[in-house]
């Protein structure tokens, strides 16, 4: 069995750090010839993220009368669809929001931040605005 040498490498600006010194983790390699492949590892969204979002939901579902989790529906069609064709046939496919990035995730609620503030009247604070703390005792 083919033993994996490993190492994580983060980029943040300017600044590579390694979870382990390359050199040390190439040296217990066995002679031979190798490839080398660098992917991006995905972030998922966070606990936190999903928290908020479930908070801010739940503020709109009261707010408006609907269920919450009609209120997540509505967003997740308004704002995570795509178009897929298949056998020539074009279907609209709503994703729901468990597999979004991080990155996705942020967009998203942004998005639905923005709607809700123009659509409703209602501002969604982030948790470190000043007055989070009123709200999510108001909505949790």
């Amino acid at each position: 069995m083919t033993k994996i040498h490993s190492f994580t490498l983060t980029k943040d600006g300017e600044q590579v750090t390694f979870s382990k010194e390359p050199a040390a983790v190439i040296a217990h390699l066995r002679n031979g010839r190798y490839n080398v492949t660098i992917t991006r590892e995905r972030q998922r969204r966070t606990l936190d993220q999903n928290a908020l979002m479930w908070l801010w939901f739940t503020c709109i579902a009261q707010e408006t009368g609907t269920p919450v989790q009609d209120v997540h529906d509505y967003y997740c069609s308004r704002m995570l669809t795509r178009t897929l064709t298949w056998n020539g046939k074009t279907q609209v496919i709503v994703e729901g929001t468990s597999k979004l990035s991080k990155e996705r995730m942020t967009d998203f609620l942004g998005q639905v931040q923005a709607d809700a503030a123009s659509e409703f009247g209602i501002t969604l604070p982030m948790p470190e605005d000043r007055y989070f703390e009123d709200f999510y005792q108001t909505y949790k």
